[in-house]
């Protein structure tokens, strides 16, 4: 929804108050700091609940205390955004045409939607853990379609302003909330007595939290100081293009995050029973879906991003402004999203100390890169440093998890669960690439020719993993045997 909408924010709005939209993206991903680990926690905590490992009373107190926790750091969330607005709006953005006192007000506004969506946080981890996603994908799709639809209704009927953009945000985080601790709430037992804080049930999560909490700090350095430094460096309005860019890369995480986040509670589980053949069978699942899901889009990205960004708004402009950047970033969000599903299986073993390690080796190398890349390249410079960082990610990450987790699974991972499902894509897109005129006009005869291209790279990809074709395969045969046995009922032998 967020993406099917932006060509409406940019008609509505103009690019510089959509460079807005983008740094208060950037804010929200830099206030999960704060977030301490509470998020990911509780997911690991509400799934342990769920074999045994809590009573109905102990797993109420944690949330109780880590809910009032919450509450009082997205206070200091919103009071801090609101006394900064003026140094933001004056200091840091570089505002061309639009008013600074809408701005600042705009600021201010959106400190009260990012203090909302941090108390979201909890509960949605909540959910996860309880392996509640079906109910949570079907309340979050109808959310998100009233955030970004009606945000788009708003602007087109009552006021085409950043500051009613940000208010109707604020209003569907406010039910977002009900939605989800709602939900919560229902599916957790009743406890002995009325849930309290507690700092008990803080000290048995703290070493787990702190762990996860640092790999937080490192990973938002690692996806958001890029971001925070263009900021500073660029025009709010080519800041606008470059966050155009990235949110469009960024369409494979909508693929990723939700297998991701559905494999972890059984991975959890299977490595607190210890049953270590069912743990790598869903790790190598996991991981073969988010390749197979993002491998043929980043490569139609890559490969055809200004006749993409011309399907998507009709814009031919916007794609020779954007494409550049987007072709580059893609892959690297490729990358990144190989190693969601590592990381997942290193948090259900509670081990934290190679992704801080990992990470921090990483920023001390982003870092000066950026500083040394950004002035002399701009912003393709930096996407090409985001490509190197994750090319070192999946080197050597995966050498050295694979020492101490699944060791006899490493070369699996890079045969089967990353090289086949990829190199087939590849092949397809390079000859569609090779085939295709460069002189695009119709949007619709494009569509057809990219659906056409990634179906068929997608279909080829899907064949060469072999968990999932055989998942595939099972279904069938069952599907078979269940339409046998319908036949024989109704005909006889």
């Amino acid at each position: 929804m967020g993406l099917a909408f932006i060509p409406f924010y940019i008609k509505y709005l103009g690019v510089e108050a959509y460079g807005l939209i983008g740094f208060y993206a950037g804010m929200q991903a830099l206030l999960t700091l704060l977030d301490m680990g509470m998020t990911p926690t509780l997911n690991r905590e509400m799934a342990r609940f769920s074999i045994g490992a809590h009573t109905s009373q102990s797993i109420h107190d944690l949330l109780r205390s880590l809910e009032i926790i919450c509450l009082c750091l997205s206070s200091l969330i919103a009071l801090s955004l609101w006394a900064g607005s003026g140094y933001l709006s004056t200091k840091w953005l570089k505002v061309n045409n639009l008013p600074i006192e809408q701005v600042s007000q705009a600021i201010s506004i959106f400190g009260l939607v990012l203090a909302l969506r941090f108390v979201e946080g909890i509960y949605r981890g909540s959910l996860f853990g309880l392996q509640l996603q079906v109910f949570y994908n079907v309340a979050n799709a109808i959310l998100a379609t009233l955030r970004y639809g009606g945000a788009v209704v708003l602007l087109a009927f009552v006021s085409p302003t950043i500051k009613a953009f940000f208010f109707w945000q604020a209003g569907i985080s406010l039910l977002t909330i009900f939605v989800f601790a709602l939900a919560v709430k229902k599916s957790l037992p009743p406890g002995d007595r009325r849930p309290k804080f507690k700092v008990e049930a803080i000290d048995e999560i703290w070493k787990f939290a702190g762990g996860v909490m640092l790999v937080t700090l490192l990973g938002i350095l690692l996806t958001q100081v890029d971001k925070v430094l263009l900021s500073r460096l660029l025009s709010l309005e080519s800041f606008g293009y470059y966050t155009l860019a990235t949110t469009l890369a960024g369409v494979t995480y909508m693929a990723v995050t939700p297998i991701t986040r559905a494999f972890y509670p059984s991975l959890v589980a299977h490595y607190t029973n210890n049953n270590l053949n069912l743990l790598a069978s869903k790790y190598h699942q996991g991981t073969q879906l988010v390749t197979l899901f993002t491998a043929t889009p980043v490569l139609l990205i890559s490969f055809f991003p200004k006749e993409l960004i011309f399907i998507w708004s009709g814009d031919g402009t916007l794609g020779e402004r954007v494409a550049p950047i987007l072709s580059v970033f893609a892959v690297g969000v490729f990358l990144n999203g190989l190693m969601y599903m590592p990381v997942q299986l290193q948090l259900a073993h509670g081990w934290v100390s190679l992704s801080v390690k990992t990470n921090l080796s990483a920023v001390a190398v982003l870092l000066p890169a950026l500083f040394w890349v950004v002035p002399i390249y701009g912003t393709l410079g930096a996407a090409w440093v985001w490509v190197v960082l994750n090319i070192g990610y999946v080197l050597f990450s995966i050498q050295f998890m694979h020492r101490k987790l699944l060791i006899s699974e490493k070369w699996n991972w890079y045969w089967y669960d990353f090289f086949l499902p990829a190199i087939g894509p590849l092949v397809i897109v390079l000859i569609a690439k090779w085939g295709h005129a460069t002189n695009y006009q119709n949007r619709f005869s494009e569509c057809v020719f990219l659906m056409t291209v990634g179906a068929l790279a997608f279909a080829v990809s899907m064949a060469s993993a072999n968990q999932i074709r055989a998942k595939i395969f099972w279904q069938i045969k069952n599907c078979q045997l269940i339409l046998c046995r319908v036949i024989r009922l109704r005909f006889g032998k």
